[in-house]
């Protein structure tokens, strides 16, 4: 029976779909490159991800919402973010190829998580693993797509943080980095638990990741910064691991 811990990914959600909007505005005001549009679009799978634990929570296991939640956690929950902030560190030539990379490797994936049979013996009614794929090949992807996404969120802002740590007119964006760092090691946290079978504790780790990168998102983007949160790297939530 599902518990209260079961009940949080319908909050965080809720936080992801205020939270999205916020960054895509942003890109729409500012038309100042693709990162913008990445993070955004990041932040809205974040919350697709989030979206099909609480439908787990509140109906059940099913497969195809199963099928959605390990494509949009392992496979999307941190990529479009990770791509976000490779705009801002590198040329918009050998970003646009990384793009592509990423992409083509994502289709992949997602083909062998559609097509996977389900090994129903170790479905559990109001928890979600990728150990009932039969395919292993299915779960061998995500490992490298989170390396990649790792690199550049958790790296994206340690890196940023760094550099702003002895300007005192940028004081907030050091801690604005600090903020999204934490953030987006959380949910890595979670999903390694996730692949150990408690799947809860990546219910709390995704909500406290999200609260944490909107504080740091916030930090970065106070009024009088020139540029905010496009002239530093600013990774997002989620680096997922699922099971």
């Amino acid at each position: 029976m599902p518990t209260s811990v079961h009940f949080i990914p319908i909050a965080t959600t809720i936080v992801a779909a205020f939270f999205a909007p916020v960054v895509y505005g942003r890109w729409r005001a500012k038309r100042s490159g693709p990162h913008l549009l990445w993070w955004a679009a990041g932040i809205a799978m974040y919350g697709v991800g989030t979206l099909t634990e609480s439908l787990t929570t509140l109906f059940g296991w099913n497969e195809w919402i199963f099928r959605s939640w390990y494509i949009s956690g392992a496979l999307l929950g941190g990529a479009p973010l990770a791509q976000g902030t490779v705009y801002l560190l590198f040329s918009r030539k050998l970003a646009n190829r990384l793009a592509v990379l990423l992409v083509a490797a994502v289709v992949v994936a997602s083909t062998f998580v559609l097509l996977s049979p389900i090994n129903y013996d170790l479905v559990e009614a109001h928890r979600l693993t990728g150990r009932v794929m039969e395919w292993r090949q299915a779960r061998l992807f995500s490992p490298f797509i989170n390396l990649y996404a790792a690199t550049f969120l958790i790296g994206g802002a340690i890196l940023s943080a760094w550099r702003f740590r002895r300007e005192p007119a940028a004081r907030h964006r050091f801690l604005g980095n600090v903020f999204i760092a934490l953030g987006a090691l959380l949910p890595g946290i979670g999903g390694t638990a996730t692949r150990f079978g408690h799947t809860e504790v990546l219910y709390v780790t995704e909500f406290l990741g999200l609260i944490l990168i909107w504080i740091g998102y916030r930090y970065n983007v106070m009024p009088g910064v020139r540029g905010a949160p496009g002239d530093a790297p600013v990774p997002s939530p989620r680096e997922p691991a699922r099971a």
